[in-house]
């Protein structure tokens, strides 16, 4: 695989059961880029480690006045020296190549995860945590792919010399060989503290990122509290616990180098001591003494890629562990197709969970004493179950029509029922951009806006556009929307949601964020829009209750009450609770009223 021929046509399916399986199954995925960068990274260790040989042939050569060897030292040192740029050169284009194709890989899998989970991917993993997997824990999961070749050719390479080393004088060779696999594994002790240092500066970054897009997502309402030099404080105390983990981490891996350089530096000193007392004693030459000392100098250099796969994999263990666990989500509990059936969804909207029921071409309002459990029916009736559905509850999917949401397939699902939740966002670029979305093309762009009551929205725009001779269409909104208030940003995403024209619109608090006027305005638009289109609406409002067709009454996750916002207001004390806000005492002052009205009556006559 090219960065060229990026994106793939299928990034494939990832082993998610953890971090460090991930990350093998990314390497396993470019094996081809792995073998590539093992043999060019082999060309070069084994150009390095030749060095010596060349030097030591021509230390020799000069001892005993022999030409001929000089030149084929000569010879060596150049033949090793064009091994070391070329080996050089082609493992840095290999291995960087591995490392953005690993990262494209991953961007490509969470990508497509993101698509299939839609809104929902920020209810199940917070913000902060999506944003870190994106951006920094790709670049390390990358990072640890491109290394494991090159730690794999400098192991192999560093096998291959003292092996060499023993065939070539075998007295000092023996000394090589048991010294340099000590110096391997001589920080293996203190890899495990390492790494949950590591972890510990991973988590505390992750939650300080965290509370950063937190406070930056609600900066417009702690400006308007005054909050700003509260949550400014806490950023700073969790960034000061960042750098102090950090600095706890360094530590330990500047004693890792440290050993690093210690012990080849102990192994030279003793190499060098041994070797000149063969040396005097005739049992070995000048050239193979200093052969075996470059040799081992040199050794210095495989050896930073074992600190180095130490630390990408510590690194990278905790990205991937994110990374998998964000990739483990699901949409449904099954998303494969009805074996050789074409089933086309169409008509009723039921949830067997709760007993809702949407009769297909009707207005319908659901009631939820409850915000939190409102939010979950959303998500269940576009066919995400929330994590807290699980087990059995997970596997009681939507009917469309009699069709289960689980079983068709995604796009089909999506097509047939859009979900707007209580907080939609809005991208950046042109309002027309915005409003370019899949649809039926029943619905026009102005008609939208219309009915959800964008007309200031659209002066505001016109009067912010400095280069597009007054067309709102054309002026370009801000990421997120934050030049917008948080109404007008509602009103928008609804516009966006009616242009869409699925066959069910479900709405979550579509007019919270609006005054009472323009809620009753947007409430006749919706109804006039969606006329003849399956509509839910998951709100408290009277105004918006009093035009649906039919209200229900969700009360401790169950359907309890079906009738019109009147009906139920006036013989459902629960709906009544929730609608006027009435608390208990509220309610029990009424009660004992009507008794005494009706006892009083009963007197008079």
């Amino acid at each position: 695989m090219q960065i060229r021929d990026l994106p793939y046509a299928d990034p494939g399916v990832p082993d998610v059961r953890s971090g460090t399986r991930f990350l093998f199954w990314l390497g396993r995925n470019q094996l081809g880029g792995q073998v590539k960068a093992l043999l060019w990274g082999l060309l070069l260790q084994l150009g390095i480690a030749g060095l010596p040989l060349g030097v030591g042939v021509a230390v020799q050569a000069v001892v005993d006045r022999d030409g001929g060897r000089l030149g084929l030292a000569a010879g060596l040192l150049v033949a090793f020296g064009l091994a070391i740029a070329v080996g050089d050169t082609m493992l840095h284009r290999v291995a960087v190549t591995n490392w953005i194709t690993a990262a494209a890989r991953v961007q490509q899998l969470l990508s497509r995860k993101t698509a299939e989970l839609g809104s929902v991917l920020t209810r199940r993993v917070a913000a902060g945590e999506v944003v870190s997997v994106s951006t920094g824990d790709v670049e390390k999961i990358g990072w640890f792919v491109e290394a494991l070749s090159r730690f794999a050719a400098a192991a192999l390479s560093l096998l291959i010399v003292c092996v060499a080393l023993v065939v070539y004088q075998p007295a000092l060779g023996v000394v090589v060989a048991i010294g340099v696999p000590v110096l391997a594994l001589a920080v293996l002790p203190l890899l495990p503290r390492a790494t949950r240092r590591a972890d510990v500066q991973r988590e505390k970054a992750g939650k300080a990122t965290e509370l950063a897009s937190d406070t930056v997502a609600g900066l417009r309402v702690l400006r308007g509290i005054g909050g700003e030099e509260l949550f400014l404080g806490r950023y700073r105390a969790a960034s000061q616990e960042v750098r102090k983990a950090a600095v706890h981490s360094a530590r330990m891996w500047a004693l890792i180098a440290a050993i690093q350089v210690l012990l080849p530096g102990i192994l030279l000193i003793v190499v060098v001591a041994y070797g000149a007392r063969l040396a005097l004693d005739g049992r070995i030459t000048v050239g193979e003494l200093v052969t075996v000392y470059g040799a081992v100098a040199l050794t210095h250099h495989p050896m930073r890629n074992f600190e180095e796969i130490a630390m990408a994999f510590s690194f990278s263990r905790p990205s991937a562990k994110r990374a998998a666990r964000v990739l483990a989500l699901t949409r449904t509990t099954s998303t494969t197709d009805a074996a050789g059936e074409e089933r086309k969804a169409t008509g009723d909207l039921y949830d067997p969970l709760t007993g809702l029921l949407a009769p297909a071409g009707r207005f319908t309002a659901v009631v939820c004493g409850d915000p939190d459990l409102a939010g979950r029916l959303a998500d269940r009736l576009g066919g995400h179950p929330a994590e807290e559905d699980t087990e059995e509850r997970a596997h009681t999917s939507v009917l469309l029509g009699g069709v289960p949401l689980d079983e068709l397939p995604l796009a089909d699902a999506r097509t047939a029922v859009l979900v707007q939740d209580k907080d939609p966002v809005l991208l950046s670029g042109t309002l027309r951009e915005l409003l370019d979305v899949p649809s039926s093309g029943a619905v026009r762009a102005e008609d939208a806006l219309a009915a959800a009551q964008c007309g200031d929205v659209l002066d505001a725009l016109a009067q912010a556009s400095v280069d597009t001779d007054g067309d709102p269409m054309r002026t370009r909104i801000t990421e997120r929307g934050r030049s917008l208030s948080g109404g007008q940003r509602q009103r928008l995403a609804l516009a966006r949601s009616l242009v869409t024209d699925p066959e069910v619109l479900v709405l979550d608090e579509p007019t919270s964020a609006v005054d009472s006027h323009t809620e009753s305005r947007v409430a006749d638009g919706i109804a006039r829009l969606r006329e003849g289109g399956t509509t839910v609406v998951l709100a408290s409002s009277p105004l918006l209750l009093d035009r649906a067709d039919r209200v229900v009454l969700i009360h401790e996750g169950q359907a309890v009450a079906v009738g019109t916002h009147r009906e139920l207001l006036a013989a459902e004390p629960r709906y009544r609770a929730v609608v006027t806000r009435e608390t208990d005492e509220e309610l029990a002052a009424v009660s004992r009223l009507a008794d005494e009205l009706e006892a009083l009556e009963g007197e008079t006559a």
